[in-house]
Parts: structure tokens; C-alpha cells; sequence
């Protein structure tokens, strides 16, 4: 990312993976104009890829009992080709939620 933009400064989004908080990452990013933006513990629901995740495991593996790895890897290869062929983009994600609203954060009074 930092070739592809290399005069911008980048905000990337992530978990809370323990490594993202490592001090070589921060020394990194701050040498290299890059802020990370921690999502909230407990909201996986914000991470696309977790969607992705559970919908790999639901749609090839659940109820599946794949006798060796090229097996499995083929019906997870299968539905990401489906998958990629019926993608669109996503929107109105979390229409409802508190941090669609301007005042959010709440600010304690």
C-alpha cells in the first residue's frame, strides 16, 4: 500500500489482534505515515471478512466430510469462484447503529 501511495497518509483498519499492537508495528507506521484504526473489541460484526469466514464455513464445510485437504480445498475453491461471480458491492451496512449518528461518540457530560 505504502508504494501504491507513497506520498499519503494511510489509515488502516483492524482487529485487535495482539501482533497490530506490537511496538515494531506502531514504530513502523509512525516512520512511515500510517495510523491504525483499532476496530472495538466485540464487534467483530464490523469486519467484513468475518461474513466471508462464516459464510466458508456454512456453504463448503458444515456437514461436509472431506477425506483429505485437496478435497477440501476444492469445495472451498468452488464456492469462492461462486461467490466472486455473484459479489455486489456492499451497502447500507449497520444502518441502524449507534455510530451512523453524528453525535457519536457520546461524549460523557
Amino acid at each position: 500500500m505504502r508504494q501504491r501511495w507513497p506520498d499519503q497518509h494511510l489509515y488502516l483498519i483492524l482487529d485487535n489482534f495482539s501482533p497490530h499492537k506490537h511496538p515494531e508495528v506502531r514504530a513502523w507506521c509512525a516512520t512511515n505515515r500510517v495510523e491504525l484504526a483499532f476496530l472495538p473489541t466485540y464487534a467483530s460484526w464490523l469486519n467484513w471478512i468475518e461474513a466471508e469466514f462464516a459464510a466458508v464455513r456454512y456453504f463448503a464445510l458444515n456437514g461436509t466430510d472431506h477425506r483429505t485437504h485437496p478435497e477440501q480445498d476444492a469445495a472451498i475453491g468452488t464456492y469462492i469462484h461462486w461467490r466472486n461471480q455473484h459479489a455486489r458491492p456492499k451497502s447500507g451496512f449497520a444502518i441502524n447503529s449507534k455510530i451512523r449518528h453524528l453525535e457519536y461518540p457520546f461524549k460523557a457530560a
